[in-house]
C-alpha cells in the first residue's frame, strides 16, 4: 500500500537491520517542533484563583521561551478545551493575545471531550498538509478549580423576561413569581447527555463486563503513581515548565503523583456503584487544573528556522492516496484515526477500536511499536481495553474483525506515569501523550509510538508518530 523507504545500519559483525518509514515521496512532511505544559494540579490547589485563558497564556508563553519562535513566525493557533468559561468562549484567542501574540493572527477553539487538544493537533496538521499555514500552535486547557454554575431554567427565564419588562408592575409581578426552588443551581456533572450515566459509572460497569478485578485496578493504579514519581525524581518529565502564579509561589512540579500501598487503596470505598463497585478514588484520574501546547511545523520551514524536530506528524496526502492506496487490502497512507460507538456500553473502549485501525493505515503492526501512550481515564478502564484487544471474540462479535489486535506490552506502555498520577485536564493532556511519546522516542532509541485515547460520547482517537532522525 506504501513505498517503504529503508536505512541501512551496518555494524561489525552483526546482520544488517532495516527500518520502517511512514515517509512517502512528494508529500510534505509535518514535524513537532516541541511541546510544553504548566504543571498539571489537583483542582482547588495553586492555581484556584486563575482563569483557563491564565493557564494557557502561561503554556504558550512557555512555548515561545523554550523554542525562542518569533511570534510573528506563527500563522495560525488551535486549543482544545471541554467545560468552557463564557467569559472567554474562544480562550485560543484570548489566551494568544494574553501571550503578545499579533492581533493579525487567527485561533480558534476546538471541543471533543478528552481528545479535544488531539483535535486541535490533527487540526493544525490538516492546515499546513493543505498548504494554507507552516507553523501552527496548538494546545488545550482545562480549569476545573471554577466550572460555571448556572440558575435553574426556571430562574434564568424570570430573569430574562425582567431585563425585557417595561414596568415597574411588570417587574415586580416577575419578582413576586419566584419560589425558592428557582433559586437552586445547576451543577455541571461528568455525565453523558445521551444516557445520564456518569462516566464513572459507566467505568465501574465496563470493568465488571470485562472481569477487571479491584486488585487489578488498584495494581494498575499504583504502577502509574510509582512509574510517574520515578520519572519525575529522574527528570524525565522536561515537558513541564515553571510557572510563577501571580501570588502565590513558582510550580514546577506535578502534585497528583501520589505513590501508596495496594493496603491503602484497599481501604477506599466504591465512589461510584456501592457497595460492590471496584472504581474508587485511588484508580481513578482526579480533576486537574492545566495547559498544554505544542509547535507543528512543516518541516521544511522547521529546518530553514534552525529547529531540530522531535517527531513526524505524518498524515493523508489525497493525490498519493488516489495512487497508493491498495483496494484489496484497505490499508491507505493516513496515520491518525478517530472514532465513534455506543456511549452507553462501549464509551470508554475507543482505543480498542483505534488501534487497529490506525495500524493498518500507516501498514505497521502492535510489534512496530517501540512506545505506547494512552490515556488512562481509569485503571478499570485501561484493563477492560487491554483486555478487548486481546479477545478474539471481541473482534469478531463487536468490530467486524477477523482476529484481535493484541496487546501493547507493558514494558513499553505508559512508562512515565500516565493521567491516573500525572492528571487529566480534559483539553491538555492529548498534547501531553504526544510530547511524551517524542520524548520516550528519543530517550528509549525507538522509532514508531502510537497514542490513543478514549473520550465522552463514544468517541476514540489514536494516532502513530515516527521518532525524528537523531
Amino acid at each position: 500500500a506504501r513505498s517503504l523507504s529503508t536505512t541501512t545500519q551496518l555494524q561489525a559483525q552483526v546482520q544488517t537491520k532495516s527500518k520502517k518509514t511512514l515517509a512517502r515521496p512528494g508529500v510534505k512532511n509535518i514535524v513537532l517542533v516541541e511541546g510544553v505544559r504548566t504543571p498539571f494540579l489537583l483542582s482547588g490547589t495553586t492555581y484556584a484563583d486563575l482563569m483557563p485563558h491564565d493557564l494557557a497564556r502561561a503554556a504558550l508563553q512557555g512555548l515561545l521561551n523554550r523554542t525562542g519562535i518569533p511570534k510573528d513566525a506563527v500563522d495560525y493557533l488551535i486549543y482544545g478545551t471541554v467545560i468552557q468559561e463564557v467569559k472567554t468562549s474562544n480562550v485560543a484567542r484570548e489566551a494568544a493575545l494574553g501571550a503578545g501574540f499579533s492581533d493579525k493572527i487567527p485561533a480558534h477553539t476546538v471541543t471533543m471531550a478528552c481528545i479535544s487538544s488531539n483535535q486541535a493537533m490533527t487540526s493544525a496538521v490538516g492546515m499546513i498538509a493543505a498548504g494554507q499555514c507552516d507553523a501552527i500552535v496548538a494546545g488545550g486547557v482545562e480549569f476545573m478549580s471554577d466550572v460555571p454554575i448556572r440558575h435553574s431554567r426556571k430562574m434564568r427565564k424570570t430573569m430574562l423576561s425582567l431585563n425585557r419588562a417595561k414596568s415597574v408592575g411588570q417587574r415586580l409581578g416577575l419578582l413576586a413569581s419566584i419560589r425558592l426552588a428557582h433559586l437552586a443551581p445547576e451543577l455541571p456533572a461528568v455525565a453523558e447527555f445521551s444516557t445520564a450515566e456518569t462516566m464513572g459509572h459507566s467505568a465501574d460497569r465496563l470493568a465488571a463486563a470485562f472481569g477487571v478485578t479491584r486488585q487489578e485496578q488498584d495494581e494498575f493504579a499504583l504502577r502509574s503513581h510509582t512509574l510517574a514519581q520515578k520519572a519525575q525524581d529522574q527528570g524525565l518529565l522536561e515537558d513541564v515548565i515553571s510557572f510563577k502564579v501571580p501570588g502565590r509561589d513558582i510550580v514546577s512540579k506535578d502534585n497528583g503523583i501520589r505513590p501508596s500501598s495496594m493496603e491503602q487503596m484497599a481501604k477506599l470505598k466504591p465512589a461510584f456503584i456501592k457497595p460492590h463497585g471496584t472504581v474508587t478514588a485511588a484508580n481513578s484520574s482526579f480533576l486537574t487544573d492545566g495547559a498544554s501546547a505544542v509547535l507543528i511545523m512543516s518541516e521544511e520551514k522547521a529546518l530553514s528556522m534552525g529547529f531540530k524536530p522531535k517527531a513526524y506528524l505524518r498524515y493523508l496526502d489525497f493525490l498519493s492516496f488516489i495512487f497508493t492506496s491498495d483496494s484489496t487490502s484497505g490499508a491507505l497512507t493516513v496515520d491518525f484515526v478517530y472514532v465513534s460507538q455506543d456511549p452507553k456500553d462501549q464509551l470508554l473502549l475507543g482505543p480498542t477500536y483505534a488501534t487497529p485501525k490506525v495500524l493498518e493505515r500507516a501498514g505497521l503492526s502492535l510489534s512496530d511499536i517501540d512506545v505506547f501512550e494512552f490515556h488512562e481515564a481509569f485503571a478499570g478502564q485501561i484493563m477492560a481495553n487491554l483486555k478487548a484487544m486481546d479477545s478474539d471474540w471481541f473482534a469478531q462479535t463487536y468490530m467486524g474483525r477477523k482476529a484481535k489486535v493484541g496487546t501493547p506490552p507493558l514494558d513499553k506502555f505508559n512508562l512515565w506515569g500516565g493521567s491516573l498520577s500525572l492528571g487529566h485536564p480534559f483539553g491538555a493532556t492529548g498534547c501531553r501523550l504526544v510530547t511524551t511519546v517524542a520524548h520516550r522516542l528519543k530517550k528509549e532509541g525507538g522509532q514508531f509510538g502510537m497514542v490513543a485515547a478514549c473520550a465522552a460520547g463514544g468517541q476514540g482517537h489514536a494516532m502513530v508518530i515516527e521518532a525524528y532522525p537523531q
